[in-house]
């Protein structure tokens, strides 16, 4: 009887890991394809696209998740086929310092016309 009870528990120990791997699995996967640009669709992501270009990128990325690698190995190995363009939250490089800087220049620019405004009106 207590080896019936050791084969029910190690069963089921099993079971639930293995379900919540796969739901770790599948929060990465959707994490990932909402983060990757459909290059037929124009600003969708993958996730929301029904082409035939982001069911080869699902297909790709389940295939990369199963065989152990890592969200960030996952969008290098897209960078390196597809380029930069693929991904919607590009990372801070030579080629992406103006799109991480303009926003930061345009509102140090508009407070000081702002206050430049305001410094007029107070005299």
């Amino acid at each position: 009887m207590k080896i019936l009870k050791i084969f029910i528990l190690l069963f089921l120990v099993t079971n639930f890991s293995e379900l919540k791997s796969d739901e770790v699995n599948d929060v990465l996967k959707n994490k990932i394809l909402k983060n990757i640009r459909c290059l037929i669709c124009q600003g969708q992501s993958v996730y929301d696209s029904e082409s035939e270009f982001a069911s080869s990128i699902k297909l790709i990325v389940d295939r990369k998740i199963n065989e152990g690698l890592n969200e960030k190995q996952i969008y290098q190995f897209l960078r390196e086929k597809y380029g930069d363009w693929v991904i919607f939250d590009p990372q801070l490089n030579k080629n992406t310092y103006v799109l991480w800087l303009l926003p930061l220049l345009l509102f140090l620019f508009g407070g000081a016309i702002i206050y430049k405004k305001l410094k007029i009106f107070k005299k």
